[in-house]
This record gives C-alpha cells, sequence and structure tokens, in this order.
C-alpha cells in the first residue's frame, strides 16, 4: 500500500506504505515525514495508491488518513485505484467516503460504471494514464483525427478535452515545457454530445496498468 501527499505549493511528494502494513502508525510516520521534508505544516491531499485486497488492511490505513485529517495534517483525503466493493468498504465500516478515487482511465479504459458510482457519492473521478501511456492505440484512431482536423488541435488535446467534458479531473504528465504548454491549451473548445459518443464507442475495457484486484502493491 502507498501513500501520496499532495503539497499545498506546486510542490508534491509520495511516501510509500509497506503493503503488510497492520497498524495505523505507517501512514501517519510517512505524512510527517514528508510534511518535514516540504517545510510544511498540512497537504492538501493525501491517498491511498493502491486498496491490495488480498492483505486487506486498506480500511486501517484510510481510518489513519481520516484521523491525519481530524488532526489538520492533511485537508483532504482520497484513494487511487478502488472499484465499487473497496469503496464501499471504506463508507460501510468508517462512514466517510473518499473526495477523489484515481483511476486509469483512457478511450480504451474509460470505467463508466466506476465514474458513475463515484458520482453518485460524490467522489470524484480523476484519470491516470489519460493519455493511454502516450496516445498507444489512441491518438491514430480516426475519430481522433477527424476532431484534431476540425478543432486544429493535436490528438492528446481532443483526449484531454474528452475527459474535461466528461467531468474528470485530468493531469497528463509530461516534463517537456512545450508539451505541457500544449496539454494546457485546451480551454477555446469543447466537444459536443455527438462527439463525445463518438469517443465513447472507443472502448475496449483495455487496461495497461495492473488490475486493482489482483496488484501487490
Amino acid at each position: 500500500m502507498r501513500c501520496t501527499a499532495l503539497a499545498s505549493t506546486a510542490m508534491s511528494s509520495s511516501s510509500p506504505l509497506s503493503c503488510g502494513t497492520t497498524n495505523q502508525k505507517r501512514p501517519h510516520e510517512a505524512l510527517k515525514e514528508s510534511l518535514s521534508k516540504l517545510k510544511l505544516d498540512y497537504v492538501d491531499l493525501y491517498l491511498i495508491h493502491w486498496p491490495v485486497p488480498a492483505i486487506g488492511h486498506y480500511v486501517e490505513a484510510w481510518q489513519a488518513l481520516i484521523e491525519l485529517q481530524q488532526q489538520g495534517l492533511t485537508k483532504s483525503i482520497g484513494v487511487c485505484n478502488f472499484q465499487v466493493p473497496h469503496l464501499q468498504k471504506l463508507i460501510d465500516e468508517t462512514g466517510v467516503a473518499p473526495v477523489i478515487n484515481q483511476i486509469e482511465l483512457h478511450p480504451l479504459m474509460q470505467q463508466r460504471q466506476l465514474h458513475a458510482w463515484n458520482a453518485t457519492h460524490k467522489i470524484q473521478t480523476e484519470s491516470w494514464s489519460p493519455l493511454a501511456q502516450g496516445g498507444e492505440g489512441v491518438f491514430d484512431q480516426k475519430v481522433i483525427h477527424q476532431l484534431a482536423d476540425k478543432y486544429g488541435k493535436t490528438p492528446a488535446q481532443i483526449v484531454i478535452r474528452w475527459h474535461l467534458d466528461s467531468g474528470l479531473v485530468v493531469i497528463p504528465k509530461s516534463v517537456t515545457p512545450s508539451r505541457i504548454a500544449e496539454n494546457f491549451d485546451v480551454w477555446d473548445f469543447r466537444l459536443d454530445k455527438d462527439e463525445l459518443g463518438a469517443i465513447a464507442k472507443l472502448d475496449q475495457g483495455k487496461r495497461l496498468g495492473p488490475d486493482p484486484d489482483q496488484f501487490g502493491g
């Protein structure tokens, strides 16, 4: 199990937690270590990266995050890669839902049912690997090229706009200044209902990352 602390500055810090954690001390220690390194009093968001259901300690870890929030060490708490049963167990056993669930989501793996479930429970869905690991199998799709030509945008910008118009939080990863600027240049157009529907047809349920039900952290 891993937790990530997102700082209230432009910085971010990741603190790993052992998949074999059997008590609530490690999340507290990891966050306090991150705060010390960042020279901050609190972070904006603290996340559990994987549920690791085979070990089954994610509820204890979640309870620790709740305590950290109550102590004012993090403003918000969330999860990554949690499926409906994992989320439901958190809510049933603690009464506290995550504010965000970061999941693999891109045109080839749209996870519409999980996205809808999150929305019903007021959990914001954030897409990780939003461009399908560099656009593999996505950027060469005919509909993506047609929309790129129509709006004078790149395939990546079309896909980012699709995420936004689908109600998703999307933060594409890049270290290239020109690519970062390109990724932000998506606010002067919107995709209409038919265009969103055309991209929805690309869904293959094709997972590029680990399966949360099988991943061991």
